[in-house]
């Protein structure tokens, strides 16, 4: 009989696993799902808050004007009430910048560069054949460590500049070419023998490598720096008489 789950992760990650068994979706795939719908809840609660405040002005507005220039009266509480109704809709229904992706330049932030791909990838994955959709699941694994850690690199790092430009260009026109290919098309063969699928899948897992290997030599960056702090506290502290100089 197997143990109980030892934290809250682990449980989760024991309920993916079960439900990739029944819809066919990986682990990874359900949990670029999670942070996509997480992504929606922000920005439904940044919509909350809005309505609220602007509830709040127009609340505290029809009080102050009460107590200056007097009672409004059943009129124009009825007036108020449609204001609220109309700032609840109009906020409500204002289109999100978001909806759109944004096309790719240089100036773009890292956060939006990576969570782009990350929605691109969720929305497309059922159109994309079984191997190719593994492949999209294995990349997506890796963004979130990726958008922590360039977001600490200047813009300007080659790291940087290769990582960014992959999963803000190169990938989105690999996913659109492939959709743009008729179905009836995709088995046919091209000059290096492979289908419209193979080379799909293919080119992603050539992305998924070469992202894994950014992320490879940026974790390497942080053990370097690590052991260099390491050796100096250890030379500086090991022996006692080093803390006489300090």
């Amino acid at each position: 009989m197997a143990g109980n789950p030892r934290s809250v992760d682990e449980a989760i990650a024991r309920f993916d696993a079960v439900v990739a068994r029944y819809d066919g979706r990986t682990p990874e795939a359900i949990a670029a799902q999670r942070r996509q719908i997480g992504r929606g809840v922000t920005s439904v609660a940044k919509r909350a808050a809005t309505i609220g405040i602007l509830l709040g002005i127009l609340i505290v507005a029809t009080i102050a004007f009460g107590l200056i220039v007097g009672p409004i009266g059943f009129g124009g509480l009825f007036i108020v009430a449609l204001a609220m109704l109309a700032m609840v809709v109009f906020v409500g229904l204002w289109p999100t910048r978001s909806a759109k992706r944004v096309p790719y330049t240089e100036q773009l932030p890292t956060k939006t560069v990576v969570q782009q791909l990350d929605s691109l990838l969720v929305n497309e994955r059922p159109a994309l054949p079984p191997p190719a959709a593994r492949e999209a699941d294995a990349i997506s694994a890796q963004l979130p460590l990726l958008e922590s850690r360039l977001a600490t690199l200047d813009p300007l790092d080659p790291l940087a500049q290769d990582a960014r430009r992959l999963m803000g260009k190169h990938l989105p026109e690999l996913i659109e070419g492939y959709e743009r290919v008729p179905a009836p098309y995709r088995r046919e063969r091209d000059g290096g023998g492979l289908t419209v699928d193979e080379r799909l899948a293919a080119g992603l897992k050539a992305a998924n490598e070469a992202l894994g290997d950014i992320g490879s030599r940026l974790a390497q960056q942080d053990r370097d720096a690590f052991e260099t702090q390491g050796r100096f506290i250890e030379s500086r502290y090991k022996d006692p008489s080093g803390l006489e100089g300090s």
